[in-house]
């Protein structure tokens, strides 16, 4: 809210000499955030001069100029020559002289310059080049501005150009500020500065006639409320829509952002910006009949001020006559009864309209207006009748028209405010402050609210300018306010003992530090994929699984819930090589949404708002939401090792992937088994499924060479995923490693010859069971096919290490646990001892 400290001053006693900085910090103080400081940004010497003569002067290049001789009086030079390319003034006219030495907005600095064959000694100024509009519609007659002053008077002080602006931040919940009525009474609250109210008018003075017919016909209320509870016309007629805007309201305008469109126009924004009120003009003889309230009906269509024209929503609250549409509500008036320089006659409207569908309407048609942005925060529903009054008077002081007492209408509800109960002890158990009853009491009526004392405490009856406060708690934060935010203590929260990260987000943080600690780089993504994505790499077989599709997705190309973090990890991996970064190690722990089959997700309720739900309706919104699994997934392509002297580069394989499942079972405190699997997107043969026991958690392998490229990814690219919460959960909690023995190793080698088709891992698993708490170490170091081995078989070799927590273990216990392992493997799958 952009706010002239003129026209601040008109309702605060803001002191004369008070710098823009000292308003917006004492502003500050009572909760708003400082924006910018608005200036004309002029120079002088800029003076009122007067046109003694002038000759045309055809040019060469088909331009006419005029030489003019300019009267800026003694002080100034006198009579200087000038330069000026524009046809609309003429001799005894008094402009804007800009003499040599003066600054315009650019900046755009004035000096004495040869041009077309004279020395121009000043410039004469349009109302462009001094900053006051967008229109270079000529020179600025101070006549067309119904101004008059002595020949060299100081035209910026005349114009109100040596006025400025702040520039504060109104957050949502309080529109009341989008006002100089508003700001000015907070810079009373900030500083106990005099404040006059501009909305205090007598009711006789403002409240209308009642012979204009107005009806308000809702037969669509949003939450049960009516669009329309206020609507007060008044009638000014015989207006001259061609008078000059003063120029002080011109500028006033300028600083606040909006800029001058005509008289009439010009006075119903400014209303709007000293009261809060919006404010709508019609062209009273282009309507037909009364004016009635009501919901659009479907396919209905509006031409806007704008010239575009709106196809309506059944839900939008439109102004109508007996020809139609003539208006959205609250947001932007129709085509047809716009105010022209032809109006004579002007119907005034200010109301009151639901601010929910207010909001919605402007959000529907993407069309945020001035209007729009205050009656979606809240206007004061006590201020309409004072509005269109204040609207009235300035036409009929400025625009020379009359006020209209036999036709005007006003429709309206009363206004009720319920009263907040405000206990004793309160404010200052929230706040942590020991506020005195004196100061909550007078914080409260500084604000303009009714305190009344009760037994508990106090009842408050909030101001009509204030629908934020609602409740006990906003009524503390206003006395916070007031009383100033320096007065809260800067105490930080003591956290309650026993408390911490429960044993899953230990064991979450362990395994993602550990695979950054050994070089991968953590790469979250968007929770959101395809159904093809999601077939292709949450299936084994490829086939179609359930998948959650978004009603309002961020990305209609990628509507799905993810059953898998890979696509995620496929595309950062595509959008790093398309880069130029080749070689990347990529990990991310996320969610995956895993529906069930045949079970329907989602709902279409909607808890009502400032209500704690029940264990009913969070149970029923728990069950609208499929269930999530945390899963971690890592992605390897290019080099592990980079090309440099010596060392030709090591592309990254699927023992790199291995090893990646090895330092997430390591953090987790597991044991992972891999056995030989099938994945759809994975290489057949090169694809490995990963257990915790007898419990499958994920997988590892090479994605298909036709799935890299379908992905833009060049090279080898493997992965690995896991149930994250599933690994977790079987590794229990972590208890205290015991004591390493001290004693000496026994280590032996075995080899074994069994079928091609067992795989390595029950093998081991075999060993494990057979050679018992003696075995510390069990790893495999060769697997042989070819010759020497009868054809479907292969050799594998192990490496065991055996140790005793208690003494020094001999060749021959080593080698009678080894050969119970033994034993065992040639029972399950007929393993017998490579000669």
């Amino acid at each position: 809210m952009r706010v002239p400290l003129s026209w601040l001053r008109e309702y605060v006693e803001v002191p004369v000499d008070a710098a823009p900085e000292d308003v917006l910090e004492a502003l500050v103080r009572v909760g708003f955030e400082e924006e910018d400081v608005h200036r004309f940004e002029l120079e002088g010497p800029i003076v009122v001069g007067e046109v003694v003569e002038f000759t045309p002067e055809p040019q060469s290049n088909g331009k006419t100029i005029r030489w003019c001789q300019v009267d800026v009086g003694p002080e100034h030079g006198g009579v200087r020559g000038i330069v000026c390319g524009a046809d609309n003034f003429f001799a005894g006219d008094k402009v804007v002289v800009t003499l040599p030495g003066a600054v315009l907005p650019g900046p755009f600095p004035i000096a004495a310059r040869k041009t077309y064959g004279h020395v121009s000694d000043g410039m004469i100024a349009s109302a462009k080049e001094l900053g006051l509009g967008d229109e270079h519609s000529g020179i600025l007659r101070l006549v067309e501005l119904g101004v008059d002053a002595p020949v060299g008077t100081d035209a910026i002080a005349l114009l109100g150009l040596d006025d400025v602006a702040i520039d504060i931040n109104v957050t949502p919940d309080r529109g009341y500020a989008l006002s100089v009525r508003g700001v000015a009474r907070e810079y009373s609250h900030a500083t106990g500065a005099a404040f006059r109210d501009p909305a205090e008018r007598a009711w006789d003075d403002v409240a209308p006639a009642s012979g204009f017919p107005i009806a308000v016909v809702d037969d669509a209320p949003i939450r049960g409320r009516v669009g329309a509870s206020e609507f007060v016309a008044r009638v000014v007629r015989d207006v001259d829509p061609t008078k000059p805007t003063p120029p002080w309201m011109v500028a006033r305008l300028t600083l606040a952002g909006i800029r001058s469109l005509g008289i009439l126009i010009d006075i119903t924004n400014y209303v709007m910006l000293e009261l809060g009120q919006p404010i709508h003009g019609y062209d009273l003889d282009r309507l037909s009949g009364g004016i009635t309230v009501r919901r659009a009906s479907a396919g209905e269509q509006l031409e806007t001020l704008d010239g575009k024209v709106r196809t309506l929503d059944a839900e939008d609250l439109l102004i109508t006559d007996e020809s139609g549409p003539i208006g959205l509500a609250g947001v932007m008036g129709g085509g047809t009864t716009e105010m022209t320089d032809a109006t004579r006659n002007v119907l005034i409207e200010a109301a009151t309209f639901d601010t929910v569908s207010i909001a919605r309407t402007a959000r529907r048609h993407k069309l945020p207006s001035e209007a729009s942005r205050r009656f979606e925060r809240g206007v004061d529903p006590l201020v309409p009748f004072v509005a269109a009054r204040r609207v009235a008077d300035l036409m009929v002081e400025y625009a020379g028209g009359t006020h209209d007492t036999d036709l005007g209408g006003a429709l309206f509800a009363e206004v009720f405010i319920a009263g907040i109960d405000l206990p004793a002890g309160f404010v200052e158990g929230l706040i942590g402050v020991d506020y005195t009853t004196d100061e909550i009491v007078a914080a409260l009526e500084m604000i303009g609210a009714e305190v009344s004392a009760n037994d508990a405490g106090w009842n408050v009856i909030p101001p009509s300018w204030r629908p934020d406060l609602t409740d006990k708690w906003t009524l503390a934060e206003e006395v916070a306010r007031i009383e100033g935010y320096d007065r809260i203590p800067s105490v930080l929260p003591l956290p309650p003992s026993g408390r911490g990260l429960t044993l899953a987000q230990q064991g979450r943080r362990r395994v993602a530090n550990a695979l950054a600690a050994a070089g991968y780089v953590e790469t979250p993504s968007f929770g959101f994929t395809t159904e093809e994505h999601n077939d292709l790499h949450a299936s084994a077989s490829g086939g179609h699984v359930p998948s959650i599709k978004l009603a309002n997705p961020l990305d209609g190309q990628a509507p799905f819930l993810r059953r898998s973090l890979l696509p995620g990890l496929i595309a950062v991996a595509h959008r790093n090589q398309s880069r130029g970064f080749t070689d990347l190690a990529l990990f991310e722990t996320g969610v995956v949404f895993l529906p069930e089959p045949g079970v329907t997700y989602g709902t279409d309720f909607v808890p009502p708002l400032a209500v704690r739900p029940d264990a009913a309706t969070l149970a029923a919104l728990d069950a609208s939401i499929p269930p999530q699994q945390r899963h971690v997934a890592v992605l390897l392509a290019g080099s592990t090792v980079a090309k440099q002297p010596g060392q030709a580069a090591v592309a990254a394989g699927l023992a790199d992937a291995l090893d990646a499942v090895r330092t997430i079972a390591s953090a987790a405190g597991v044991a992972i088994d891999v056995a030989q699997g099938e994945r759809a997107a994975l290489h057949p043969g090169r694809t490995g499924v990963l257990s915790v026991g007898a419990v499958e958690v994920g997988y590892v392998g090479e994605l298909l060479p036709a799935v890299a490229e379908a992905s833009d990814l060049h090279g080898r690219v493997v992965v690995a995923e896991l149930d994250l919460d599933l690994v977790l959960s079987l590794a229990g909690e972590r208890v205290v490693a015991a004591s390493l023995s001290g004693y000496p190793a026994a280590t032996q080698d075995v080899s074994l010859v069994l079928g091609a088709d067992v795989p390595a891992a029950d093998v081991r698993a075999a060993l494990e069971e057979g050679a018992g708490d003696l075995l510390e170490s069990l790893r495999l170091v060769d697997d042989y096919r070819g010759q020497g081995l009868p054809d479907g078989a292969k050799s594998l070799t192990f490496a065991l290490r055996f140790r005793a927590p208690d003494r020094t273990l001999t060749a021959a216990e080593a080698t009678e646990a080894k050969l119970a392992g033994v034993a065992i493997a040639a029972e399950r799958f007929g393993a017998t001892l490579r000669e």
